[in-house]
């Protein structure tokens, strides 16, 4: 039989399409340094939860309605949740991030949204991809006076920015009485708990989105949680369907969760490095603006030119094209090594 000319070649393989970029992927740098690379371009732990061992079940089987459960109670007392919040596991928070825009109450007529930046670019993306009017702010908003949701990543990345939770409180209220939204991004509030506001989760108008893999160094798990509005959750939910986390994620998600011990120990540790961290970069003439115990905000006045000598000696930082200046770095695993090569880099490099 002869073969259809139009099925003689293969189909070529089409790359997924990526119109924000992101840290932690190495894709393309692998040629400009031949050794292994340091790649300090996200805010995950280097030093990774212990992973327990696995039930067989957890690869074999599909995800059970009890484990989903036994994971959001380990997550609802780790984040201080009230019992009447709603809350939704999450194959990673990004899923959340994509879906926040379409279950918005003015999703049909387009919702005036105020992100406080700069932070997360894929925030705005999302909001104006769904039709939504986005306004950035670099700066806190004089009133709430137009906005319908009010977005702000609480620590910022990547300064480090907090927000008081009597500022939150008052925002929450004002937006929450005319059915608005304020939502809050606490990626990284695992290292400071006390910026959350967690204990006010279920509250209508409040949306909290919480991150697993970036405090417990274990991204590639693919976990995260929404709490708010029971009705908000369950859409979230529906919208993602069943077994939308995998039995690992539920197993290793529920013993990290309720592992405190290892939280507070884990905590200390992650400030002492990052004191460390700050001490050498100011012994080397730089200054550090600021950031969370998981990655640190340094001011570089040539910062594109200098993180492209940092890649020739193996190391990802991440840079800002609206902020020529910053450099954004996450902590080093092995740190030894990585003052190491930097010396290398401010041997032939004016600062």
């Amino acid at each position: 039989m002869k073969q259809d000319s139009t099925m003689a070649a293969a189909a070529p393989v089409r790359q997924p399409v990526q119109t924000v970029a992101h840290g932690g992927d190495l894709s393309g740098l692998r040629d400009a340094y031949a050794g292994s690379w340091l790649d300090l371009s996200t805010g995950i732990n280097p030093a990774a939860y212990p992973m327990p061992p696995l039930s067989a079940e957890a690869w074999t089987r599909l995800p059970g309605a009890e484990a989903l459960v036994t994971l959001l109670q380990a997550a609802r007392q780790a984040y201080g949740a009230p019992a009447e919040a709603g809350i939704v596991a999450v194959p990673g928070t990004q899923a959340a991030i994509q879906l926040l825009p379409r279950l918005s109450a003015r999703s049909a007529s387009g919702a005036r949204v105020t992100i406080l930046g700069p932070t997360y670019a894929e925030h705005a993306h999302v909001w104006r991809a769904a039709g939504h009017d986005v306004t950035e702010l670099d700066s806190l908003p004089g009133n709430l006076n137009g906005i319908d949701v009010l977005l702000a990543v609480n620590p910022n990345n990547p300064d480090g920015r907090t927000l008081g939770l009597p500022l939150l409180r008052r925002w929450h209220a004002e937006l929450s009485a005319r059915g608005g939204w304020l939502v809050l991004d606490e990626a990284f509030a695992d290292v400071v708990p006390e910026a959350s506001l967690g204990m006010d989760a279920g509250k209508p108008g409040l949306v909290i989105l919480r991150s697993f893999g970036k405090f417990f160094g274990l991204a590639g798990l693919r976990l995260g949680f929404v709490l708010g509005p029971p009705a908000l959750t369950d859409a979230i939910g529906a919208a993602l369907g069943p077994w939308a986390v995998s039995g690992p994620a539920l197993e290793i998600g529920t013993a990290a969760l309720r592992d405190s011990a290892w939280q507070a120990a884990m905590r200390d540790e992650l400030r002492a490095r990052s004191r460390r961290f700050d001490q050498a970069m100011r012994d080397r003439g730089i200054h550090v603006l600021g950031g969370t115990p998981l990655f640190r905000l340094a001011k570089i006045s040539a910062a594109a030119g200098f993180a492209l000598a940092l890649r020739g000696q193996g190391i990802h930082t991440r840079i800002f094209e609206a902020q020529p200046h910053w450099m954004r770095f996450g902590l080093p695993a092995d740190e030894a090594e990585f003052w190491r090569r930097l010396d290398l880099v401010l041997k032939g490099f004016n600062l």
